[in-house]
């Protein structure tokens, strides 16, 4: 079992920036990469962005690229991101989730899955 939690959510003016974290606790080496998922109400759930739990490229959505950065602490079984440029249109809960095969922008690969947190973007 892995055990993920989301933070860092939170109410920002639109071109405002905010950082999510995901820690993730338990097996976490049970995993060869994590990402980054949000879902709006009454939308699928959508991907954002997703890294290597070793060393490796990363992978982001047309949607947020050179606007989001994802990284990742492995000394603290923690990975975050960043989100720059804040649009209303990212407003979603967000998600980190695991991943071990399979497309990066399923998330029916994905196994395991935090609670969430909600990001809201005004304009």
């Amino acid at each position: 079992q892995v055990q993920l939690v989301e933070s860092g959510g939170g109410l920002v003016q639109a071109g405002g920036s905010l950082r999510l974290s995901c820690a993730a606790s338990g097996r976490t080496f049970s995993f060869t990469s994590m990402g980054w998922f949000r879902q709006a109400p009454g939308k699928d759930r959508e991907f954002v962005a997703a890294i290597r739990w070793s060393v490796g490229p990363t992978y982001y959505a047309d949607s947020v690229k050179g606007r989001f950065t994802i990284s990742r602490d492995n000394a603290k079984n923690s990975m975050y991101l960043q989100m720059n440029n804040l649009k209303p249109e990212d407003t979603a809960v967000y998600y980190c989730a695991t991943r071990n095969d399979g497309s990066y922008t399923d998330p029916a690969n994905y196994d395991y899955w935090g609670q969430g947190t909600q990001v809201t973007v005004s304009s």
